[in-house]
Protein backbone atom coordinates (compact mmCIF):
# COMPACT_ATOMS: atom_id res chain seq x y z
CA UNK A 1 0.00 0.00 0.00
CA UNK A 2 1.47 3.27 -1.10
CA UNK A 3 2.04 5.49 2.16
CA UNK A 4 0.81 8.97 1.62
CA UNK A 5 3.16 12.01 1.14
CA UNK A 6 2.74 14.88 3.68
CA UNK A 7 0.56 16.40 0.99
CA UNK A 8 -1.05 13.95 -0.76
CA UNK A 9 -3.25 12.98 2.50
CA UNK A 10 -6.67 11.85 1.32
CA UNK A 11 -7.14 8.02 0.44
CA UNK A 12 -6.78 8.10 -3.23
CA UNK A 13 -7.29 4.72 -4.22
CA UNK A 14 -9.89 2.28 -3.33
CA UNK A 15 -8.00 -0.06 -1.62
CA UNK A 16 -6.73 2.95 0.59
CA UNK A 17 -10.31 4.08 0.76
CA UNK A 18 -11.01 1.00 2.27
CA UNK A 19 -8.12 0.35 4.22
CA UNK A 20 -8.83 3.40 6.34
CA UNK A 21 -12.32 2.85 6.60
CA UNK A 22 -11.56 -0.82 8.24
CA UNK A 23 -8.92 0.74 10.22
CA UNK A 24 -11.40 3.28 11.50
CA UNK A 25 -14.78 0.78 12.11
CA UNK A 26 -12.01 -1.24 14.54
CA UNK A 27 -11.16 1.72 16.15
CA UNK A 28 -14.89 2.48 16.43
CA UNK A 29 -15.92 -0.91 17.69
CA UNK A 30 -12.94 -0.63 20.87
CA UNK A 31 -14.40 2.85 21.63
CA UNK A 32 -18.08 2.00 21.67
CA UNK A 33 -16.96 -0.66 24.20
CA UNK A 34 -15.51 0.89 26.27
CA UNK A 35 -18.65 3.43 26.07
CA UNK A 36 -21.09 0.78 26.51
CA UNK A 37 -19.50 -0.16 29.44
CA UNK A 38 -19.93 2.87 31.41
CA UNK A 39 -23.34 2.71 30.09
CA UNK A 40 -23.90 -0.15 32.57
CA UNK A 41 -23.40 2.12 35.28
CA UNK A 42 -27.00 3.36 36.84
CA UNK A 43 -25.53 6.99 37.86
CA UNK A 44 -28.32 9.04 35.17
CA UNK A 45 -26.31 11.06 33.02
CA UNK A 46 -22.53 9.86 32.67
CA UNK A 47 -23.29 7.03 29.92
CA UNK A 48 -24.22 10.33 28.15
CA UNK A 49 -21.43 12.32 29.17
CA UNK A 50 -19.01 9.53 28.15
CA UNK A 51 -20.85 9.38 24.74
CA UNK A 52 -19.76 12.57 23.85
CA UNK A 53 -16.55 12.67 25.13
CA UNK A 54 -15.98 9.43 22.68
CA UNK A 55 -17.63 11.38 20.31
CA UNK A 56 -15.03 13.94 20.54
CA UNK A 57 -12.26 12.12 20.04
CA UNK A 58 -13.69 9.37 17.52
CA UNK A 59 -15.44 11.89 14.80
CA UNK A 60 -11.84 14.10 14.92
CA UNK A 61 -9.88 10.91 14.46
CA UNK A 62 -11.59 9.73 11.76
CA UNK A 63 -11.51 13.01 9.78
CA UNK A 64 -7.55 12.24 10.36
CA UNK A 65 -7.37 9.18 9.12
CA UNK A 66 -9.19 10.06 6.01
CA UNK A 67 -6.86 13.18 5.69
CA UNK A 68 -10.14 15.27 5.96
CA UNK A 69 -9.30 16.95 9.31
CA UNK A 70 -9.41 20.99 9.48
CA UNK A 71 -5.91 20.83 9.77
CA UNK A 72 -5.50 18.68 6.87
CA UNK A 73 -7.22 20.08 4.49
CA UNK A 74 -5.89 23.75 5.06
CA UNK A 75 -2.40 22.81 4.16
CA UNK A 76 -3.56 21.10 0.81
CA UNK A 77 -2.87 23.33 -2.17
CA UNK A 78 -5.40 26.16 -2.51
CA UNK A 79 -7.29 24.10 -6.26
CA UNK A 80 -7.31 20.93 -4.09
CA UNK A 81 -8.55 22.70 -1.36
CA UNK A 82 -11.72 23.88 -3.03
CA UNK A 83 -12.07 20.96 -4.65
CA UNK A 84 -12.19 19.14 -1.01
CA UNK A 85 -14.66 21.99 0.15
CA UNK A 86 -17.11 21.30 -2.76
CA UNK A 87 -17.00 17.57 -2.08
CA UNK A 88 -17.73 18.47 1.54
CA UNK A 89 -20.68 20.87 0.65
CA UNK A 90 -22.19 18.53 -2.22
CA UNK A 91 -21.75 15.66 0.46
CA UNK A 92 -23.91 17.65 2.88
CA UNK A 93 -21.62 16.15 6.11
CA UNK A 94 -21.65 18.80 8.87
CA UNK A 95 -18.68 17.05 10.31
CA UNK A 96 -15.96 16.21 7.58
CA UNK A 97 -13.03 18.94 7.23
CA UNK A 98 -14.31 20.85 10.70
CA UNK A 99 -13.06 21.05 14.08
CA UNK A 100 -15.93 18.74 15.82
CA UNK A 101 -16.86 20.60 18.77
CA UNK A 102 -19.12 19.81 21.77
CA UNK A 103 -22.26 21.43 20.40
CA UNK A 104 -21.98 19.93 16.71
CA UNK A 105 -21.66 16.18 19.00
CA UNK A 106 -24.60 16.89 20.89
CA UNK A 107 -26.61 17.74 18.04
CA UNK A 108 -25.28 14.65 16.51
CA UNK A 109 -26.44 12.37 19.39
CA UNK A 110 -30.02 14.30 19.54
CA UNK A 111 -30.36 12.92 15.66
CA UNK A 112 -30.21 9.38 17.05
CA UNK A 113 -32.14 10.73 20.34
CA UNK A 114 -34.62 7.99 20.29
CA UNK A 115 -32.18 5.11 21.04
CA UNK A 116 -30.70 7.18 23.24
CA UNK A 117 -33.78 7.90 25.16
CA UNK A 118 -34.92 4.24 25.03
CA UNK A 119 -31.47 3.64 26.78
CA UNK A 120 -31.64 5.93 29.44
CA UNK A 121 -35.35 4.44 29.99
CA UNK A 122 -34.35 1.21 30.01
CA UNK A 123 -31.20 1.55 32.47
CA UNK A 124 -33.60 1.76 35.19
CA UNK A 125 -34.77 -2.08 34.69
CA UNK A 126 -31.97 -3.97 37.59
CA UNK A 127 -29.69 -6.40 35.29
CA UNK A 128 -31.37 -6.93 31.77
CA UNK A 129 -31.92 -3.17 31.71
CA UNK A 130 -28.27 -2.01 32.15
CA UNK A 131 -27.47 -4.69 29.46
CA UNK A 132 -29.87 -3.21 27.45
CA UNK A 133 -28.86 -0.03 28.32
CA UNK A 134 -25.15 -0.80 27.06
CA UNK A 135 -26.13 -2.74 23.86
CA UNK A 136 -28.52 0.24 22.77
CA UNK A 137 -25.10 2.93 23.57
CA UNK A 138 -23.18 0.83 21.66
CA UNK A 139 -25.64 0.67 18.53
CA UNK A 140 -25.90 4.22 18.88
CA UNK A 141 -22.22 4.82 18.92
CA UNK A 142 -21.81 2.58 15.50
CA UNK A 143 -24.27 4.14 13.85
CA UNK A 144 -22.98 7.89 14.00
CA UNK A 145 -19.46 6.74 13.60
CA UNK A 146 -20.79 4.68 10.53
CA UNK A 147 -22.40 7.07 8.68
CA UNK A 148 -19.31 9.23 9.79
CA UNK A 149 -17.17 6.85 7.77
CA UNK A 150 -19.42 6.71 4.82
CA UNK A 151 -19.19 10.26 4.15
CA UNK A 152 -15.83 10.50 4.61
CA UNK A 153 -15.43 7.49 2.39
CA UNK A 154 -17.89 9.15 -0.45
CA UNK A 155 -16.10 12.18 -0.27
CA UNK A 156 -12.65 10.31 -0.89
CA UNK A 157 -14.55 8.95 -3.84
CA UNK A 158 -15.95 12.06 -5.27
CA UNK A 159 -12.13 13.23 -5.26
CA UNK A 160 -10.68 10.86 -7.28
CA UNK A 161 -12.72 11.26 -9.62
CA UNK A 162 -11.45 13.22 -13.21
CA UNK A 163 -11.89 16.86 -13.31
CA UNK A 164 -14.28 18.36 -15.59
CA UNK A 165 -13.07 19.38 -18.80
CA UNK A 166 -13.55 22.84 -19.49
CA UNK A 167 -15.60 23.18 -22.94
CA UNK A 168 -14.95 26.34 -25.10
CA UNK A 169 -17.52 27.96 -26.50
CA UNK A 170 -18.17 29.04 -30.00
Amino acid sequence: MDVPTEWDVVPSTPAQIDAVANECRRMVSRRALVAAGVAVVPIPGVDWATSVGVLLKLLPDINHKFGLSAEQVERLAPDRRLVVFKAITAGGTMLVGRIVTRELVVALLRMVGVRLSAQQAVKYVPIAGQGLSAVLNYGALRYVCEQHIRQCMSICEQLRLPAPTAVESP
